[in-house]
C-alpha cells in the first residue's frame, strides 16, 4: 500500500456541518435561511467525500492528523488522525448522501408538526452528522473513541426533544448505555490493545487494513492470549452497544421516542451504523480475520471454538429474537426499531463468519439497510405528520389517504425482509452464500428463518393499508379462521362488538368476563392479554365528535404539542377520520419536503437492488473486502 496522501479534506468533511451548526444557531430568527445552512453543509458535506472516492478506489488513503499539522501529540504518543480509508469511505458516503435529504424531510417534518425548539434540533442534527463522519474518517481506536462518545452526547437533545417525562427516560437510558456502558468497554479494550502491543515493541492503537500487525504478533504469544481475547470481546461489547446487540439493545427502541428524522437517520443510519462499522473496524483492521482464527477459545465440553463464534452465535440469537419481539409491536416506530436490532445483527454475523463472501455481505448490508429502513421510518413519519397514526392496527385503508408513502413503504419492506429486486436481498444472499461456504449451516438457517419473520412483522403493514377498509378491518391480518381475529376485533362496528385491538373486551374485568350481559361470543378476537400497547377506541375520552374531523389534513396546532402523539400509551389522534379517509392522489398526500426524500431513497433501496454491479457501493465494498483479505473476488 502506499503511504498516505496528506490532505486537509478528511478534516474539512468533518467540520463543516460542525461550522454549520453554529450558523444554524446564528440564524434562528429566520427558518428558510435556518434551513438552508442544513442543505448547503450536507451538499458540501458530500462533495467533499466524493471528491476523495476516485482515488481511495484506486488505491489511496488521505490521511490528516494533529501531529503533522501542528506537531502535537494528542495523548500518551497517539496521534489525533482522520485518514479517508476504503472502509471509512463506505460509511462517511452513505452517511453525508443520506443527510441531504434528511434535511428536506426534517425540515417538513418539523413545520408539519410546527414543533418547538427547533433551532436546537438542527444545530444538534449538524453536530452529530460531524462526529459521524468524524468516526468513519477515525484513523486509530484513541480517536474513533473521541468521536464514538461525543456522538452520544450530540444525539441526546434529538433523543430528548419532546422534553416529557418519557423523552427524558429515554435520554437517560441512551446516554447511559451508549456513552457510559459502550464508552467504557470501548475505553477498557483501547487500553488493552495499548498495553499489549507496548510489549513487542512501541505501543499503538492505529488501524491497519487486514489487522495490526503488532496485536497479532503479540497475540502470537502464549501469555498474552487471554489479554488479546480480553480485548477483542471488550471492543466487541463497546461498539455493540450502538449496535443494539442483545442484550445491550433496548435503548434503541426507547430512542424511538425522538422526532421521526431522528430515528430515520440516526437510528437507521449514523448511531446504530457507527456500532456495526465500528464492529467491523476491530474485525477487519485491529485484528484481521487470520489472527482471530489463530486466537480459539477453550469451551469447557465443547472443546477449542473461533474467537468469532460466540459473536456469530450472538448476532443470530440477536435477529431472531428482534423480529419475534417485533412481531407483537403494535406502535409501528416500536416495530421498526426492533427490526432494526435485527437487521444491525446482520451486519455482526456477516461479518463473524470471517469468509470473504459474507464479509462483503454485510458491509453491503450497510448501505443497503440504510436506503430501505430510512425509506420505512420517512414512511412512517410521513403518516404520523399528515394523519397523527402511529399504530399499525389504525391504518386500514390507509393506503388511498397517502398512496406514494405507504407504496414506498411497501418497497421498503420487501427490503428489508430479502425479498429480490431491492437492496436486502442482494446483501443476505451473498451472507448465505458465505454461511454455506464455511458451513455454518446453523447461521444459514437463522439467516432463511430471519427473512420469513420480517415479513410475518412487515406484511401486516402493507396488508392493512391496501387490502382493508377502515369499515371491515381484521386486526390481525395474517391468519383467516378464528385464531388469527375477527373482523370485530377493531371495534369498527359500534353498538354490536366493543373490543380492544388485542381482541380483549374493553369492559372485561381481570376474569376475563365482560361487565355486560355476554352471548356466546365474549368478545376476545385471540385472548384477553393485552398487547404490547393500549391502542384507545374512538376519540379520546371528552373531545367528542370534533376529535378527528373529516379533513385530517387540517390539524389543530395544540394537538401538535400533545404529549400523547409520540407516545406509545395512552389517547392519541390517529386512526380513520369519521366517515373513512379521503382518497389523496400520490403527489397531492403531504407536501414536497417529505415525499421528494421518500421518493428518491426509495429509488435508491431499488437501484442497489436491481443493478448493484453498476452502483458505487457494491463495488466500494468489493475493493474492500479484496483489501483486508487478500482474495480476488469472483
Amino acid at each position: 500500500m502506499t503511504d498516505p496522501i496528506t490532505s486537509i479534506r478528511p478534516l474539512a468533511a468533518v467540520l463543516v456541518s460542525a461550522i454549520a451548526m453554529v450558523l444554524i444557531i446564528a440564524s434562528y430568527r429566520y427558518p428558510n435561511v435556518r434551513e438552508s445552512w442544513s442543505v448547503l453543509a450536507a451538499l458540501a458535506k458530500f462533495g467533499i467525500v466524493v471528491s476523495m472516492l476516485p482515488g481511495v478506489l484506486g488505491g489511496d488513503t488521505y490521511r490528516w492528523s494533529l501531529s503533522d499539522s501542528l506537531g502535537v501529540e494528542f495523548v500518551a504518543g497517539i496521534d489525533f488522525a482522520l485518514e479517508a480509508d476504503g472502509l471509512g469511505m463506505l460509511f462517511a458516503l452513505l452517511a453525508s448522501f443520506l443527510w441531504i435529504f434528511t434535511s428536506f424531510y426534517a425540515a417538513g417534518y418539523m413545520r408539519g408538526l410546527d414543533e418547538h425548539a427547533q433551532t436546537r434540533f438542527f444545530a444538534a442534527f449538524a453536530a452529530s452528522l460531524s462526529t459521524a463522519v468524524g468516526i468513519a474518517f477515525s484513523a486509530n481506536l484513541v480517536t474513533i473513541f473521541v468521536f464514538y462518545e461525543l456522538l452520544s452526547l450530540v444525539t441526546y437533545p434529538l433523543v430528548a426533544h419532546n422534553e416529557d417525562d418519557e423523552a427524558r427516560i429515554a435520554g437517560r437510558k441512551y446516554l447511559t448505555y451508549t456513552f457510559f456502558g459502550g464508552g467504557v468497554f470501548l475505553l477498557a479494550g483501547t487500553v488493552m490493545i495499548y498495553w499489549l502491543t507496548s510489549g513487542i515493541g512501541d505501543p499503538t492503537v492505529a488501524f491497519q487494513t487486514g489487522g495490526m500487525e503488532a496485536v497479532a504478533e503479540a497475540a502470537g504469544e502464549e501469555d498474552n492470549q487471554i489479554y488479546a481475547q480480553a480485548a477483542f470481546f471488550l471492543l466487541i461489547a463497546g461498539f455493540g452497544v450502538k449496535a443494539a446487540v442483545m442484550p445491550l439493545h433496548s435503548w434503541l427502541a426507547d430512542a424511538m421516542v425522538a422526532p421521526t428524522p431522528v430515528s430515520g437517520l440516526l437510528h437507521a443510519v449514523a448511531v446504530v451504523k457507527s456500532g456495526a462499522f465500528g464492529v467491523a473496524r476491530v474485525i477487519l483492521d485491529v485484528y484481521g480475520v487470520e489472527t482471530i482464527q489463530d486466537l480459539p477459545l477453550s469451551v469447557p465440553v465443547v472443546g477449542e471454538v473461533g474467537l468469532n463464534v460466540p459473536v456469530a452465535i450472538l448476532a443470530a440469537f440477536t435477529l431472531l429474537a428482534a423480529s419475534i419481539i417485533a412481531l407483537r409491536k403494535d406502535h409501528l416506530k416500536r416495530r421498526l426499531a426492533y427490526s432494526t436490532t435485527a437487521q444491525l445483527s446482520y451486519i455482526v454475523l456477516g461479518l463473524s463468519m470471517l469468509e470473504p463472501i459474507a464479509i462483503l455481505g454485510a458491509l453491503f448490508h450497510i448501505p443497503a439497510h440504510a436506503f430501505g429502513k430510512l425509506t420505512l421510518f420517512f414512511c412512517a413519519g410521513a403518516v404520523h405528520v399528515e394523519t397523527h397514526t402511529d399504530y399499525v392496527s389504525e391504518m386500514a385503508g390507509i393506503g388511498k389517504r397517502m398512496p406514494l408513502t405507504m407504496s414506498a413503504f411497501a418497497i421498503g419492506a420487501a427490503g428489508m425482509a430479502g425479498i429480490p429486486l431491492v437492496a436486502g436481498f442482494v446483501s443476505k444472499f451473498y451472507m448465505l452464500i458465505g454461511a454455506m461456504d464455511v458451513g455454518y449451516w446453523p447461521f444459514a438457517l437463522a439467516l432463511i428463518i430471519s427473512g420469513v419473520l420480517n415479513i410475518a412483522y412487515l406484511w401486516p403493514v402493507v396488508y392493512t393499508a391496501f387490502f382493508e377498509s377502515e369499515d371491515r378491518h381484521d386486526a390481525k391480518p395474517l391468519l383467516e379462521f378464528p385464531p388469527g381475529g375477527k373482523r370485530e376485533s377493531y371495534g369498527v362496528m359500534p353498538g354490536e362488538q366493543d373490543v380492544a385491538t388485542d381482541g380483549g373486551d374493553r369492559d372485561a374485568d381481570e376474569d376475563g368476563e365482560s361487565d355486560e350481559a355476554a352471548d356466546e361470543d365474549d368478545g376476545f378476537a385471540v385472548d384477553m392479554n393485552p398487547s404490547d400497547a393500549d391502542v384507545p377506541f374512538g376519540p379520546p375520552a371528552g373531545d367528542g365528535d370534533d376529535a378527528r374531523t373529516e379533513d385530517t389534513d387540517v390539524h389543530n396546532e395544540t394537538d401538535h404539542h400533545a404529549d400523547d402523539d409520540h407516545a406509545e400509551h395512552g389517547h392519541h389522534h390517529g386512526g380513520a377520520p369519521s366517515g373513512g379517509w379521503k382518497r389523496h392522489s400520490p403527489f397531492s398526500e403531504s407536501t414536497w419536503l417529505m415525499l421528494m426524500p421518500i421518493s428518491v431513497i426509495v429509488t435508491g433501496a431499488v437501484v442497489l437492488g436491481v443493478v448493484p454491479d453498476h452502483a458505487i457501493f457494491l463495488e466500494l465494498v468489493s475493493f474492500v473486502v479484496e483489501e483486508v483479505t487478500g482474495e480476488v473476488l469472483p
